[in-house]
């Protein structure tokens, strides 16, 4: 009788248990669904790249900035900045004539090659990019630059130097998908004593070029001061010849032609007769100025006549 009675109330429970177990089943699937939704999709800032690895293996290496699907746990995804990278280092180096570089800071700027992304990642790994290739490799090829240069040729050839290095670090890295921006030697540093005895050759140097500057100066005032003498000689000369070529001509004129002195004064004559006064008037001299007197009244205004005493 009594396992009558407690029969449908065990069938209850067990119902109420069944429905509870269903229940927390439901959560627990739909909170394995949200996580695995939540999971299957990773997002890439901008200035990276995706690589997608598939039980360990790359089977993507440009997921761009932004949402993008993955397999949850099957699938992860890395970020990989594509972005300029920089690369500064201190170190020492030997010129060709054995003097010291104490202190030579250099700068590499680089990025990676997307195309050979994959390949780099295998081959060296993202994290060993600098330890592997970028410090073995620019240290050696500098060091190697400067030794072909004597330490006076390394400071004026600076520049070719520098230009030198990064066109071998771009050949050399770009093996290994690392593009070269830009390469640049910031500081050489020569021991203090070769300093020293630069500085004082260049002064030297700077003071000979002075005084060659002012033994050309002067060379040069005394040629253009004989210059200017030979010039006026010049024009002294043509004007003695010039001279002596008229007086040529003249005389030449008198012998073939006896009234060339009289044609000349008529030439030069300006139309006015000259005022004069005396008992000799020459005919063609006017005492009033006016040029059309007679020569007795020339003869009367020049010598009055009186009359004699009785």
């Amino acid at each position: 009788m009594s396992m009558n009675q407690n029969g449908p109330i065990d069938m209850d429970k067990r119902k109420k248990q069944k429905g509870i177990t269903g229940i927390v089943i439901l959560i627990a699937v739909l909170a394995l669904a949200a996580v695995l939704s939540l999971t299957s999709f990773v997002t890439v800032s901008e200035g990276y790249i995706g690589v997608k690895y598939r039980f360990g293996k790359i089977v993507a290496d440009n997921l761009q900035p932004g949402l993008n699907f993955k397999i949850p746990i099957i699938e992860t995804v890395v970020r990989v900045d594509v972005r300029e990278q920089i690369y500064e280092a201190d170190t020492n180096a030997y010129t060709k004539d054995t003097q010291t570089v104490e202190n030579l800071r250099f700068k590499l700027n680089y990025y990676y090659d997307q195309a050979k992304l994959s390949e780099l990642i295998r081959n060296v790994g993202i994290n060993n990019v600098e330890s592997k290739l970028i410090i073995p490799q620019v240290l050696s090829i500098t060091k190697n630059e400067i030794g072909q240069f004597k330490a006076e040729e390394l400071i004026q050839n600076r520049t070719v130097v520098q230009e030198n290095i990064e066109d071998k670090v771009s050949d050399s890295l770009a093996l290994n998908g690392i593009v070269v921006a830009s390469f640049a030697l910031e500081d050489v540093d020569f021991e203090d004593g070769f300093e020293e005895a630069v500085r004082a050759k260049v002064v030297a140097e700077q003071d000979a070029l002075k005084m060659q500057n002012k033994t050309k100066e002067a060379e040069e005032k005394a040629r253009q001061t004989v210059i200017s003498a030979q010039a006026q000689a010049d024009s002294q000369r043509i004007e003695a010849e010039a001279q002596a070529y008229s007086i040529q001509v003249v005389q030449e004129q008198l012998v073939n032609s006896p009234q060339y002195i009289e044609y000349e004064k008529i030439q030069k004559w300006n139309g006015q007769f000259p005022q004069a006064m005396g008992e000799n008037i020459n005919p063609f001299i006017a005492l009033d100025g006016s040029g059309a007197s007679s020569t007795g009244n020339q003869r009367s205004a020049a010598a009055p006549s009186t009359t004699p005493e009785e």
